[in-house]
């Protein structure tokens, strides 16, 4: 596995910087962010990658306790866009899909009754219903199934290939308003797919 940059910290903001330093701490639960209103101050060569790594200036990021740090201080706002957020300052990053995977699922119970409980390649556990709900879209290229879950804020973990495998076998039907729909239950909540998804590639 190629080494992270070694000047990682050098040319980053003093709020990062601060962070960086805490890098190798214990665990501690996530800051507030979605309640601080820090000056924009620019975007920094942060990338999360379709496969959920991190990468610095082109380099990835190996060290995990840093990925978890940073995780802890991102935030999806209002304009779609993805930030680094410090009481004092918020800096652009790129993310190319999702910035967390679900990688992980376990089932409890089945039909209107049953419940997914959901680990994220950062060790988020979300349990899949009202507050943590699933949506849908197509894969652009394959026009296969791509699941999400709000996992926290506006951020959300994309399915892993191998876990939307899992999921699309536990699909069911239902007579909706708008006639019949195919969804998954979970926490006594339908989530159901768009008429378009099954269509399938081919269907215009």
């Amino acid at each position: 596995m190629p080494n992270e940059p070694e000047n990682i910290g050098r040319s980053m903001p003093e709020g990062l910087k601060a962070l960086i330093s805490r890098a190798d701490a214990s665990d501690r639960s996530p800051p507030p962010v979605e309640k601080w209103n820090p000056p924009y101050c620019g975007d920094l060569d942060i990338r999360i990658a379709r496969d959920g790594s991190w990468h610095y200036l082109g380099s990835p990021i190996g060290r995990e306790p840093l990925v978890k740090l940073f995780a802890s201080v991102l935030r999806r706002d209002a304009d779609g866009r993805h930030y680094l957020v410090t009481p004092v300052e918020k800096i652009g990053i790129t993310v190319e899909d999702a910035p967390l995977l679900a990688v992980e699922m376990a089932v409890a119970g089945e039909g209107r009754d049953q419940t997914l409980t959901l680990r994220t390649n950062l060790g988020d556990l979300v349990t899949v219903g009202p507050y943590h709900p699933l949506r849908f879209e197509k894969e652009p290229d394959s026009g296969g199934l791509k699941p999400y879950v709000l996992v926290r804020g506006r951020l959300e973990a994309l399915f892993t290939r191998a876990l939307m495998y899992q999921l699309a076998e536990m699909l069911e039907e239902r007579q909706g308003e708008h006639g019949k729909e195919m969804g998954i239950w979970s926490k006594g909540q339908f989530f159901a797919l768009g008429s378009d998804l099954l269509e399938g590639p081919d269907a215009a």
